[in-house]
């Protein structure tokens, strides 16, 4: 009866992990992708943009009210872009008097955040339409360079709808968004829409001299957006199934079998 010594038994684990690496490089690497794939058509298929086979741009309508009515907006959503909105707000220096102004589909406000995610789940996707079916991977640094590649292009997307770029009020107040409005808001107010998380946000910016500085004022109302909240937990999902096979990989590449 023979015993195993330990070198045997290091052998023979090594040989299985090599077994496994060598089927992970072959099959599981691309079933991963092929699931990815498809969670990454099913985000481009939420989005109201046209993107791969989604009819393109879907038309809804918002309600945004900030607390004691200090700001009302009624606001049509089509595509990535508000083709109309009726805006109202109490002014800061006379609470009695409300400012309007309105948005038509003559000269829609575009909310670039929604193109900018698109973008990056395009680029995602075709990171992995890049990848032969057939392809042999031959290391794991080939693996890992083509998941930083979609890690990369999916935090992107997921931060342009996560967090809106921060602006100066006088980059609102020259926005091309600004132009937008009718009637045209006085040169001390500006507005903005932006995306943050899975709500749109109307903010109202207004300068006033208190004792002679000027200090801004803002006033936001928010809504929820159905279509976000699926978006962000599709490309948190893809993440993950990511972030896994890197994990993955790692090890691997830990027992030095590349």
């Amino acid at each position: 009866m023979s015993t195993m010594t330990m070198e045997d038994i290091e052998s023979e684990e090594v040989k299985n992990l090599q077994i496994e690496f060598e089927w992970v490089m072959r099959d599981e690497v691309h079933s991963i992708l092929k699931k990815l794939r498809e969670i990454l058509m099913e985000c481009a298929r939420r989005f109201p943009v046209p993107l791969y086979d989604n009819e393109g741009k879907r038309t809804e309508k918002f309600h945004l009210v900030a607390a004691q009515d200090q700001l009302k907006c009624t606001v049509t959503l089509t595509g990535d872009s508000i083709t109309q909105a009726d805006i109202s707000f109490k002014l800061k220096r006379s609470s009695s008097q409300v400012q309007r102004t309105t948005i038509t589909s003559d000269a829609p406000w575009k909310l670039q955040q929604v193109q900018d995610a698109a973008n990056h789940l395009q680029q995602a996707i075709n990171h992995i339409d890049n990848v032969d079916e057939n392809y042999k991977f031959r290391s794991s640094e080939e693996v890992l360079q083509i998941i930083g590649e979609l890690i990369g292009a999916l935090q992107r997307g997921r931060t342009s709808l996560i967090i809106p770029k921060k602006k100066s009020i006088e980059d609102l107040m020259n926005s091309r968004n600004m132009k937008s409005l009718a009637p045209n808001l006085p040169e001390d107010q500006a507005i903005s829409f932006f995306l943050q998380c899975h709500k749109l946000i109307i903010a109202v910016y207004q300068l006033l001299n208190v004792q002679g500085t000027m200090k801004m004022e803002a006033t936001q109302a928010e809504c929820s957006v159905g279509w976000l909240n699926d978006v962000l937990v599709l490309f948190t999902v893809g993440l993950t199934l990511c972030q896994q096979l890197k994990d993955k990989m790692n090890a691997f590449k830990m027992d030095t079998l590349s």
